[in-house]
């Protein structure tokens, strides 16, 4: 992964994950890009889906974090962007496939789903992975972006 910034945004429900995740993403020696939210008052998760795809999409980062309550809507809004593949990921096997056959850019969690720890460890894992190509790069192209 080259040494561009992650891009990170969450709503209200994902702010705590959030803060643990900034803390994660720079002990492993990334640069971030927090585009919000900047406290626990109630947001629109589709403001800030759209922050990182938009960052994501045009290239202030390589790659993209997203959280709220379930992962799922943040994830929509993140997919609203055709240059954008987000994905709910649950574990670090979801997060590993995610990047090896789907070359996703965009991580969704659920912080009211998954714990602190596999939050981490999907992080971990979606930055760590690349993607495999091969058979898998044709039908990434049918995505579109």
């Amino acid at each position: 992964m080259s040494r561009k910034p992650v891009a990170i945004g969450s709503d209200h429900a994902g702010y705590e994950m959030k803060g643990l995740l900034i803390d994660e993403l720079r002990a492993l020696g990334h640069q971030v890009l927090d585009l919000g939210c900047d406290g626990p008052e109630s947001v629109d998760y589709p403001d800030l889906g759209k922050a990182v795809a938009e960052a994501v999409a045009g290239g202030q980062a390589e790659r993209g974090v997203v959280v709220c309550g379930t992962g799922i809507g943040i994830s929509i809004a993140a997919n609203r962007n055709l240059r954008v593949r987000a994905v709910v990921c649950h574990d670090e096997t979801s997060a590993r496939l995610a990047r090896e056959h789907n070359d996703a850019n965009v991580l969704a969690l659920g912080a009211r789903l998954i714990g602190s720890e596999v939050a981490k460890a999907c992080l971990r894992v979606f930055l760590a992975t690349e993607f495999a190509g091969g058979r898998h790069a044709a039908r990434v192209a049918k995505l579109g972006g």
